[in-house]
This record gives C-alpha cells, structure tokens and sequence, in this order.
C-alpha cells in the first residue's frame, strides 16, 4: 500500500488496518517517513519537523509488528505515526523548544502525554517547530526558521504550534500534539484546515510540558478530522499524580457521542465574536454553520460575554508575567547554550542575551515590569482580578440553560509569511482564542469553508469539563458541512 493510500485513512481506520494485519506499522511509519521528505520538497520545504530518528521509528513499528503477532491487546493507536511540539518532554529526541539556548537537550523524562500515546501503541515520528518558547501567533519566531501553511505555502500556518498543524494538514500524520497559552491549537487549526482541541484546564497532565504561563498553559491535540482528534485527546487526558492541577474524575469516551442530530441543544451566539470589523467573508462562514446548526435541531441564542474586549490586555499582562518567572530557570548553568562571560553575572547576560529571540525577551521584560514593586497592584492583580469576570461572563452563560457556545476562530484567514510586521496586530489575532485559557473552559476549531482558497475555523465553546457536548456538535457540523468545510 502507498503513502497516497494511506493518506485518506483516519486514525483509528489506520489503526484497525494494523491491527488486522492488511497493513504493518512499518508500512505505516514509513509511508508517514515518506510524506515528510515530499513536504520538504527541497532545503527546507515547509520546516515542520525539527528532529526525528527515522531508524529507531522504524525499528519501534518492527517491535510493534512482532507484538501485534503474539496477539496480545491491541492498544487505541497501535502502530499509528504522531508527532509532537518540541516542548514537550520526550526521551531520546530533542526538546529545544525551538529555541537557541535549548539547543541538543535530551529530557531525561518523558511527558506524561507522550507516554500515554505510546502506552497506546502510538509512534513518535518526530518534534515540530514551533515559536520560541511558544510565544508567537505566525510560527515565525522559532530559532530554526518559519513553518510555512501547506494550504499555500506563501502563508503562515499559525502558532505557536504551526508545526502540529501544518504536520497534519500535508499528511505526514493523522494526530500531533501541540500546546495552547492563549491559541496556540486551535488558531494554527484553523488557518490548515484541520480540527485543534484545547481542553479543560487540568484535563490533560502538563508534566513534562515546558512552562511558559503556567495558569494558562494546556497541552491540546490536532487531528485531520474530528474523530482523529476525539480519539488523540481520549488517550492522553485523565488523571497524573505527576500534577497536582490535573483532575481526577473519569474521562467520557468522546466518541461514543458522535451524533448527526442537535435537538434540543441551545447553542449561544455571543454578539462579542461577531463585531462589525469582522471579515465579512469569515463572518458568511459562520453564519452557513450556525445555519446547519439549527437544521440539525440545535436552537442558537444571542448571548453576551460582555469581558471579551478586555482579554487581550489581561493575556498579555498575566502570560509574560508568568513567563517571566518561569523563564529564569533557562541560565546556562544546569544544561542548553552557555556562554562564558567575565563573572556569572556577565555569563547570564550573555547567554541569555545570545540563547532567547526578540519576542522572548521582550515578554520577559513586559512581564518582569508587571511584576516589580509599585506596579503588581496596577497592573498583575488587576489583571488577575479582571480574568475572573472574564470566568463568570462563560459561567453565567453557561448556567442560563446554554449548551456551547460558537464563534469563529480567528478574525481573518491565515495571513502572508512577513506581513504582520506589527507585533501587536500579531497579538490581537488572538482575540477569539484567548478567552478560553483564561477561563479554562475546552474548546475545538473545525473547519466551516475557506475564503480566497484559505481555511475558515468555526469555534466551539463549552462548559468546564463537558467535552463529550463540543464533540458531539463538532462531529455533527462536521457531517452537515461535508464537502462544504473544505470550500
């Protein structure tokens, strides 16, 4: 069987194709191996993949082979390729978090969700690129260079986990992992056409996921379809005693709540999502899905989430100054970049000042000023203060008989590689994302249409802990959409 055949199989038909024997893991592994080489396509190509050890791939789809022949358990991604963000933990390939003053470390550990995707029989095929330090909306940050969108290459896939997205989009493989601070998932999701999971806080073990804003910080999933990304999330999610902001109950079997109808959901349209400035094209989109909602039974109600213009100010105090603390342990002292100065002081300066990019350094600085004396009050506790109005604006939704909430994902299109030039309107396209991780409610992008041949993300928000409701509107507006999402 070729790459090409291989390419339209989800990941569980994947999965059961191995399991059966019509197909090996080798296969699999080396048809995944093969569409990274046609990605590439020349020296760099789209740069999704950072670091990959394609014998040892190879050689765990042989192992995985021989024991699926023994005939023992078959696990929920056996012999299934994936990747994972370069920030988070894995053994025996790099975690740089596409950064300089991280480059050639190994983690002696592993992250609590890679682990799990191999406890399920999943293989770690390689490390994508990502901003530095996941502080980007573009994947153009990263040390090693941008990730381009396989859509049209002339354009950003998003970030700050662009190479996720983009490994999915062109096929390399089926599910990837990625991280969210304020959109990190579901925004690149949207801009390749894919599906991007951010669940609730605390549903997802963060061990092993390299800190950025710890409040805030998710490890999330994409997937080609939505069932791809339903069953990655089933396999990583529940409870680790590895972190103590993970939470303990049972995790529902997504899946089993796939549906083609909505009767008697109540879908809330929040006015803030839908200003004037909206692209009018992206704002037809949505409005075609929340039609197809309403066919499917679903009542869609005008709501109001009268916070949201204020996230975007409260996501860049609260992230940097979170960073800002959780980036002083990169020093040049216990491993990554170190270079010597005359004195340790001048030895932290320079590696610091050679090891972090730009947009780095300038987020540490913003969120050391939020913090020093004689500013934490005006600007941290405020911010902090603000966050729980934005929590309670979801809450009071929620609890006024709301189901779910959808919205678009993001404001435009995905934009031209080198076009925003100004950071801060790099930072405002997280504006429809950003919420969600500060009130650590889950949300999922799914592909509604495209404009000018670009993909539009649809947004589905829900309650604490109810993914089992985002997935099955998900899994019913994908079907109503059909051909229509990816056009």
């Amino acid at each position: 069987m070729t790459g090409t055949d291989l390419t339209g199989l989800s990941a569980s038909a994947l999965r059961d194709r191995i399991a059966n024997r019509t197909l090996t893991a080798r296969a699999a592994v080396q048809s995944s191996l093969d569409a990274v080489k046609v990605s590439r396509g020349g020296a760099d190509g789209l740069n999704y993949l950072l670091w990959s050890d394609s014998s040892e791939a190879l050689a765990e789809a042989d192992r995985a082979d021989a024991a699926m022949d023994s005939q023992p358990p078959v696990g929920a991604l056996a012999g299934v390729p994936v990747m994972v963000k370069d920030n988070i933990a894995t053994l025996g390939l790099p975690t740089s978090c596409g950064s300089r003053i991280m480059e050639g470390y190994v983690s002696p550990f592993e992250a609590t969700a890679v682990r799990r995707l191999r406890e399920a029989g999943a293989i770690v095929i390689g490390k994508t690129n990502m901003d530095e330090f996941a502080m980007g909306s573009s994947t153009e940050y990263s040390a090693y260079g941008p990730t381009l969108n396989p859509v049209d290459p002339t354009r950003v896939p998003g970030g700050s986990s662009g190479g996720s997205a983009a490994a999915v989009a062109a096929g390399a493989v089926r599910i990837a992992l990625g991280s969210e601070t304020g959109g990190s998932v579901r925004q690149p999701a949207a801009y390749c056409g894919i599906t991007g999971v951010k669940p609730t806080y605390g549903r997802v073990s963060r061990y092993g996921l390299v800190a950025f804003a710890s409040s805030l910080d998710h490890i999330g999933v994409f997937g080609r379809t939505v069932d791809d990304a339903a069953l990655g999330l089933e396999v990583i999610a529940g409870a680790d005693p590895l972190d103590a902001t993970c939470d303990p109950r049972a995790v529902p079997l997504y899946r089993e709540g796939a549906t083609e109808r909505l009767d008697g959901m109540v879908i809330g349209r929040p006015a803030e999502y839908f200003p004037e400035s909206l692209n009018q094209r992206v704002a037809e989109r949505c409005e075609r899905a929340l039609d197809r909602l309403r066919s499917l039974g679903a009542e869609v109600r005008d709501v109001s989430l009268p916070h949201t213009p204020l996230a975007i100010p409260v996501y860049y105090i609260i992230a940097p100054a979170e960073a800002s603390s959780n980036l002083a342990r990169f020093d040049g002292v216990r491993y990554g970049l170190r270079v010597e100065g005359d004195g340790l002081r001048e030895m932290y300066e320079d590696t610091r000042s050679r090891g972090f990019g730009p947009e780095v350094i300038r987020r540490i600085l913003l969120g050391t000023y939020v913090l020093s004396a004689g500013y934490y009050d005006a600007y941290y506790r405020k911010a902090q203060a603000v966050r729980a109005l934005i929590a309670d604006d979801f809450r009071s939704v929620f609890e006024s008989g709301v189901h779910a909430l959808f919205t678009p994902t993001t404001p435009t299109p995905a934009f031209a590689v080198g076009e925003a030039a100004d950071v801060y309107e790099l930072y405002l396209n997280d504006i429809f994302t950003a919420t969600a991780n500060l009130a650590g409610v889950p949300a999922l992008s799914l592909p509604i249409g495209r404009v000018n041949g670009l993909p539009v993300g649809g947004q589905i928000i829900a309650s604490h802990f109810d993914e089992a409701t985002m997935f099955a509107i998900a899994y019913a507006l994908e079907t109503a959409l059909g051909e229509e999402a990816h056009r």
